[in-house]
């Protein structure tokens, strides 16, 4: 799979790239398939999310395609499951990448790579909450041998459409690493 990604490159998001990164998540917002939010969310409002994240405890990596003078495509992060101590070996997963570049395998890929890095970071559970009607998440979590951990059923209400929400989860442990 490396070959397949040789102009792209995973790196620790700077505060530089905090545009690209809002971007490219307001404009998942449109589709009310990826995010909960109902409007584009500001820069300024995401400093305090961007900075509850680090290399070393919960990182936020960007993806970058080098042929394009580094240009950020990609996302994704490791996040608090909860914020009491007794979660802190659970982290909630979460990656966008930008609509022309879906469909092409980045997704799996940075996600495996996140997974790849929590015995690093203490993490035991990985969860990602998806939208029951997002199949193509849906999906991929499973071939990367997620499980389904439960069912919130009707919990967004999507300007007036009520949306389910998956919970899907997954061991890290020897085996679930690959």
């Amino acid at each position: 799979m490396a070959e397949r990604f040789a102009n792209l490159t995973i790196r620790d998001a700077t505060a530089a790239d905090l545009p690209a990164v809002v971007a490219i998540h307001n404009e998942s917002i449109p589709g009310r398939r990826a995010s909960a939010y109902l409007e584009p969310v500001t820069v300024e409002g995401r400093k305090e999310w961007f900075g509850a994240h680090s290399p070393d405890r919960r990182p936020l990596w960007v993806v970058c395609d080098d042929t394009q003078e580094g240009q950020v495509i990609a996302w994704g992060c490791l996040t608090d499951y909860s914020p009491r101590p007794a979660y802190a070996i659970t982290a909630e997963v979460s990656l966008y990448i930008t609509p022309g570049r879906q469909g092409e395998g980045i997704g799996p890929w940075l996600m495996q790579r996140l997974v790849d890095e929590c015995p690093r970071l203490g993490v035991e559970r990985v969860v990602s909450l998806v939208f029951e009607h997002n199949r193509p998440s849906v999906r991929m979590h499973e071939k990367l041998n997620f499980e389904q951990w439960g069912l919130l059923p009707g919990v967004c209400d999507m300007a007036g459409v009520r949306r389910d929400v998956v919970v899907l989860g997954k061991r890290i442990d020897a085996a679930a690493v690959e």
